[in-house]
């Protein structure tokens, strides 16, 4: 990882951003003390929406309700 100063960093901070956003990680010091990280944001996978809706019915299935029913767990939280 390459370090560089505050002011280096003001001065060129569009040119290190460009760096980052290639995939690079560049530290940032004052006074030759590290202060801050630039890194490129995690890249999350969207999931396909029919695997969404496979894992909420495992889960479902899963968590059943064991001795109350729906409705009367309903009427409790209305009192």
């Amino acid at each position: 990882m390459e370090m560089v100063g505050t002011y280096e960093a003001k001065t060129n901070l569009a040119k290190l951003l460009e760096r980052v956003n290639k995939g690079e990680t560049i530290g940032i010091t004052k006074h030759g003390v590290p202060i801050a990280i630039l890194t490129p944001p995690v890249q999350t996978k969207k999931a396909h929406p029919r695997q969404t809706i496979s894992e909420l019915k495992s889960f479902r299935d899963k968590n059943l309700l064991k001795g109350i029913s729906l409705r009367k767990m309903i009427e409790e939280g209305r009192r």
